[in-house]
Order: C-alpha cells, then sequence, then structure tokens
C-alpha cells in the first residue's frame, strides 16, 4: 500500500470546494459542450477551455457562497441529535 500524506484538517475549507467545483465544472462543460457541438472532433479541442473557464469562476464563486449555503442548510436542517439527550 502506498502511504499518502494527508494534508491537514485545517485545509478542509479549501480543499472541499476546491475538488468541488472541479467534479462540478468538468460534468456540467462536457454535457453543455456535448450539447453545443455534438460528440464531434471540434468537441475535444473545444471542452478543456469551456471547462478552464467555468472552473475559474466557480472555484472562487464556491469560496464565496459556501459559508451562506452553510447557514440555509442549517435553517432549513434539523441539526443531528445529540447522544444523551
Amino acid at each position: 500500500m502506498i502511504a499518502v500524506r494527508k494534508l491537514p484538517a485545517r485545509y478542509a475549507p479549501i480543499v472541499m470546494p476546491f475538488v468541488l467545483s472541479i467534479l462540478m465544472t468538468a460534468v456540467v462543460s462536457v454535457i453543455s459542450t456535448l450539447r453545443s457541438l455534438g460528440a464531434t472532433p471540434a468537441f475535444l479541442a473545444t471542452w478543456p477551455g469551456a471547462w478552464a473557464l467555468s472552473w475559474l469562476v466557480a472555484f472562487p464563486t464556491l469560496l464565496m457562497v459556501l459559508p451562506l449555503v452553510r447557514r440555509i442548510v442549517a435553517c432549513l436542517v434539523a441539526s443531528p441529535s445529540q447522544p444523551g439527550r
């Protein structure tokens, strides 16, 4: 088994939106680019640029809106019950 050194827990608020933005923008840009161009050679040439631009917008946006989203979710979802209460 290869040992992978993990980042300290304090980096989680940056790593989570980073990974989420990569996955989300990849899926959305693939769908959007395929819908616009179809499965053509132009798709393979166009998609990386479309993904990169969407990621450049999505990552900082997630960093800014995530605290607001957490507050909204806290208003909409009951807190987990504490053991012993």
